[in-house]
């Protein structure tokens, strides 16, 4: 049972790898929800793994073995080895747990004061008097777009039109609960932060796609975004901060993203088949193998208190 307890640990480093590839290769709204399901399942199964290593060491105690009536502990190996191994995912999993409520109460803190902004606003878009050009979506209830005049000047109308569709297309989609849940996955193994950047890619890649389709022009998109970027880069940018759940329009690798708007066609259109399903099957077999390990550890630990309570009989 332990060894196998192990994939579910080391699957998530293979994710970094496989997880670019459907940004790249998927449309941007198959390339979210996969990136966002994989990072969940990840986490999910290496949590569950965690656990899982913990009972053949917590057998050894009297406290754990008498409710399960085990008269001996686990057979899984040598008692020094396997209460160490208990012991050191006993304490991994406290941490993750540990970060993980952090990160749920500051994910909601920065919600709940994004939703007080937002209240405070009249109508769906908000004007910054600020020479700085910027420019984001601010979920709430209702959601609110907040561009500066800076941004506002550096932009001709119809380039302001597609930064506003840009921006109500994170909103109307519900953006930042995928960011969310890969900042999260990320909290419980280290190694699913890799999948927070190609997330963050195939989010504002939907977003460009939304825009186009709203004012009828890709090249028009690309051109907005791409001067949009400039000009924020252009300005200083020293002391200045967004709110924490903010979606920026200039977010991600600019000239990627008007590359793919000016290919009159997304990446995936334009990418070979067998490209296609190689990226969509190397991150399901890395979560199939991660949650089928997990699976297979928890009926193997099953089997081995039954054996255990039937030698104590």
């Amino acid at each position: 049972m332990i060894h196998i307890a192990w994939l579910p640990l080391l699957v998530p480093f293979l994710a970094a790898p496989a997880g670019r590839r459907p940004a790249s290769h998927l449309s941007p709204r198959q390339a979210v929800r996969l990136l966002t399901a994989a990072a969940a399942g990840l986490a999910a199964a290496s949590t569950c793994a965690l656990a899982l290593l913990i009972v053949p060491g917590a057998t050894h105690l009297h406290v754990v073995a008498a409710p399960g009536h085990l008269l001996t502990p686990l057979s899984s190996g040598s008692p020094d080895a396997v209460i160490a191994i208990a012991v050191t995912a006993g304490a991994l999993l406290a941490w993750c747990a540990a970060r993980l409520v952090q990160g749920v109460r500051r994910r909601r803190t920065q919600l709940r004061r994004a939703g007080m902004l937002a209240a405070e606003a009249d109508g769906e878009l908000v004007v910054l008097p600020d020479e700085h050009p910027d420019a984001y979506a601010l979920p709430g209830s209702p959601g609110r777009i907040v561009v500066t005049s800076g941004m506002l000047r550096a932009l001709s109308a119809p380039e302001r039109e597609v930064l506003i569709a840009h921006e109500r297309a994170h909103l109307r989609e519900r953006h930042h609960l995928f960011t969310a849940v890969a900042d999260l996955a990320g909290l419980c193994h280290p190694a699913l932060r890799t999948l927070r950047e190609p997330l963050a890619y195939a989010l504002e890649r939907s977003a460009d796609e939304s825009a186009a389709r709203a004012v009828g022009s890709r090249r028009l998109t690309a051109r907005a975004i791409g001067r949009a970027a400039l000009a924020t880069r252009a300005s200083s940018a020293a002391g200045r901060t967004r709110p924490g759940p903010a979606l920026p329009a200039t977010a991600g690798p600019v000239p990627r993203r008007v590359a793919a708007l000016l290919g009159h066609g997304t990446e995936a259109r334009t990418a070979r088949p067998h490209a296609q399903r190689a990226a969509v099957v190397a991150l399901v077999a890395c979560v199939a193998l991660s949650a089928g390990a997990s699976v297979q550890a928890a009926d193997d630990l099953h089997d081995g208190i039954e054996a255990a309570q039937g030698e104590s009989r």
